[in-house]
């Protein structure tokens, strides 16, 4: 029986009620402790082992992240569960993630392990990703021994705090989109493996929702404010050192392609346009933090 006492934290932003409750409810029993990080519109009843933690403004999902970690540190914990507001971690995941974690690696010390996820509106689930050109690897494992990959999506990451020690936390430059990416550059950069856990289950809504377009099939739709951070962030991951030049060179052939549906395929098709502009713009700029209105 593994010794870990691991805090779960879920940063939120005007959550879907419902859909939140079914997430404590799927969550609790699997954690010694369960923080909620509310950037705002958070109600929450009160329960034994979950905190809710308001916040003055919203700084994003990468603060938030980092506000947990800091609960977590403060409380004793030595291991910590990201989860997005959209998430409901499958029973038993929790149990499956720490087993991987604490059996180690031959290749490397383990910064983080994470489960397979399904978006209900998918008919499969999400493969896990190595960086590849001119395309990315995909790798679909349900079943199996664990898989290392470049990447984990930071919602149902289970990272140890020690490994935060050494990595740092999350970019809050970046605010929202691409904290995870960013973060598995560094982690693999300084050292580590990343795994993902075939027999760990987590639903997960990716994406505003889904769009049929001529040629390209069914495509995860974003709002325009959304689609500003994907644009710029992508931008400020192109100049970071420790994101491999696999990945932006692969990334710089996507970005064209992505600009033209949101822009010419998919509504509002002229504020997307705008948002991306800006975004770009942006990013080439260096500028960070968060979206400016208009």
């Amino acid at each position: 029986m593994s010794g870990r006492r691991v805090c779960a934290i879920v940063v939120t932003w005007h959550p879907d009620a419902d859909m939140l409750q079914r997430l404590v409810n799927a969550v609790v029993p699997q954690v010694a402790h369960l923080v909620v990080v509310d950037n705002g519109g958070t109600r929450l009843a009160a329960r034994e082992g979950v905190t809710l933690l308001p916040q003055p403004v919203n700084a994003g999902l990468a603060a938030g992240f980092n506000t947990g970690i800091a609960f977590a540190r403060a409380g004793g914990f030595d291991t910590v569960l990201l989860l997005d507001q959209d998430s409901e971690p499958k029973p038993g995941m929790v149990q499956s993630l720490i087993h991987v974690l604490d059996e180690g690696s031959a290749e490397a010390p383990i910064a983080a392990v994470g489960p397979v996820f399904q978006d209900a509106r998918e008919k499969h689930v999400a493969p896990f990703v190595r960086f590849g050109f001119p395309l990315n690897q995909k790798i679909t494992a349900e079943h199996g021994a664990p898989v290392p990959c470049d990447f984990l999506i930071s919602s149902g990451s289970l990272i140890p705090l020690a490994v935060l020690d050494t990595v740092g936390e999350m970019d809050t430059t970046l605010f929202i989109d691409n904290v995870d990416l960013e973060w598995s550059c560094r982690a693999r950069a300084a050292g580590y493996v990343l795994l993902g856990v075939p027999g760990a289950r987590m639903g997960h809504h990716l994406g505003d929702g889904r769009s049929s377009v001529m040629g390209l099939g069914r495509v995860v739709v974003h709002g325009p404010t959304r689609l500003y951070y994907i644009m710029r962030n992508r931008v400020l991951l192109y100049r970071m050192p420790h994101v491999p030049r696999t990945w932006v060179a692969q990334d710089l052939l996507r970005l064209p392609v992505k600009f033209l549906i949101f822009a010419l395929l998919v509504g509002p098709r002229w504020r997307n346009m705008r948002a991306m502009l800006k975004g770009l713009a942006d990013g080439i700029h260096g500028r960070t933090a968060a979206c400016p209105p208009g």
